[in-house]
């Protein structure tokens, strides 16, 4: 079980980096297509790296840093946010439960 989910993983990760790919060609295909580089078709996937050997990255535009992660985190943990259909599913699960509880129990007493 364990060889499969690896493999899953790894073909997860390998199929998101091809469509990484295939979005960086295809920009390189628009801008040749047009025939001359504007600032608005900007590469969707960048990394920089300064003097200091920080790395920047890029993602569609906006900047991903370890940081922002962290702070939405932070966010969803201090929202503690009420989700209606989690509820709805566990009241609706635990009915079902009780209702299969009690057929099992009525047929264990007639044997």
């Amino acid at each position: 079980m364990s060889k499969f989910i690896m493999k899953c993983i790894v073909l997860i990760c390998c199929l998101f980096v091809g469509v990484l790919i295939g979005m960086q060609h295809a920009n390189k295909g628009i801008v040749e297509m047009k025939g001359h580089e504007k600032e608005s078709f900007s590469s969707p996937v960048g990394m920089t790296q300064d003097n200091e050997g920080n790395v920047e990255a890029t993602f569609l535009g906006k900047e991903v840093e370890s940081e922002t992660l962290t702070e939405k985190k932070e966010k969803l943990e201090e929202m503690k946010a009420f989700n209606a259909f989690s509820s709805i599913g566990k009241a609706l699960a635990g009915f079902i439960e009780g209702i299969t509880a009690k057929i099992v129990e009525f047929i264990a007493s007639l044997i």
